[in-house]
């Protein structure tokens, strides 16, 4: 098979998301998931131990809600950046904490979702940056996976 499972097809923002998206609240650091609720908090990376894939980068995730997006149960979804630095919303703030961004980098990896019966074809939507942002250092992420710092 060419493609392999988890492949991420790099799209642009205006074809994913074309009415944009709303960015509601912060965007902070995306916390592994560990049993031991008196374990540190640790924050996740873009690699992937097994197969030795990634950038090796930090993640961080927000919550988005699609305007465009006709089903209500699938407007809002979570979305993973990849950057060294936490990315800053920049563009138009609607309200407190609620503002229309537009993506840099956007990846999208389709993935079977639901459950049981309800299943359906979703993607997991990675994004390296928010177009507009000059507060954070843009970091480039390559085809092989490694991370290198724009202009460098």
């Amino acid at each position: 098979m060419a493609i392999k499972r988890g492949f991420r097809f790099p799209i642009e923002s205006g074809q994913a998301f074309p009415e944009k998206l709303l960015l509601m609240g912060e965007i902070g650091p995306s916390i592994k998931y560990n049993p031991d609720r008196s374990a540190l908090a640790e924050q996740e990376r873009d690699f992937n131990p097994k197969t030795g894939e990634g950038s090796g980068l930090p993640l961080w995730s927000a919550t988005v809600s699609d305007p465009d997006e006709a089903k209500a149960k699938r407007a809002s979804f979570e979305i993973k950046f990849i950057s060294e630095h936490r990315p800053v919303p920049a563009g138009q703030e609607l309200a407190a904490g609620i503002w229309l961004i537009e993506l840099e980098g956007l990846t999208a990896e389709p993935r079977v979702m639901g459950q049981g019966d309800f299943k359906y074809l979703g993607y997991v939507y990675r994004a390296t940056g928010i177009k507009g942002d000059n507060n954070t250092p843009k970091t480039a992420v390559n085809g092989n996976g490694a991370g290198a710092k724009a202009g460098a």
